[in-house]
């Protein structure tokens, strides 16, 4: 038996969830499914510019991981472009990765997506604390 995917750990949700070649009708198209995290490995690969062991590491999985999930998707997406094929971003296993937090005093912890706000650290208890934000997000308008 397998044991379940681990979650992905991914910047934010794309703004666009789906392509299609310009003045063909949808009826007429075939779709490919491309996963929130396979979008996000093309964000971090080809996109951001990083070398696959940082982009793992963003995604929190494993090198060999990130460069199936990235092999997968580059698959994807060149069959839509070839092929005229509309693509569709959704599903996966995938966590947004903005649920960090630090203090003042250095200690970081993560919170469940279903938890409130935290007010104090919990290990030093002092107020002054602030998300942790991704480096690199999704960006939308001219030179994204």
């Amino acid at each position: 038996m397998t044991r379940p995917p681990k979650n992905r750990r991914v910047a934010c949700l794309p703004a666009v969830d789906f392509f299609k070649p310009a003045g063909t009708p949808l009826r007429s198209l075939e779709e490919v499914r491309l996963s929130v995290e396979e979008m996000e490995a093309l964000r971090l690969k080809d996109l951001a510019g990083l070398e696959q062991i940082p982009a793992a590491a963003e995604m929190n999985v494993s090198r060999p991981t990130f460069q199936r999930v990235l092999a997968s998707a580059r698959r994807k997406v060149a069959d839509a472009l070839l092929n005229g094929k509309a693509v569709r971003i959704e599903g996966g296993a995938f966590e947004i990765a903005g649920r960090r937090f630090r203090c003042r005093g250095g200690h970081e912890w993560e919170l469940p997506t279903a938890a409130t706000l935290p007010q104090v650290c919990p290990t030093c208890r002092t107020p002054d604390i602030q998300p942790v934000l991704p480096r690199r997000g999704w960006r939308r308008g001219r030179g994204a």
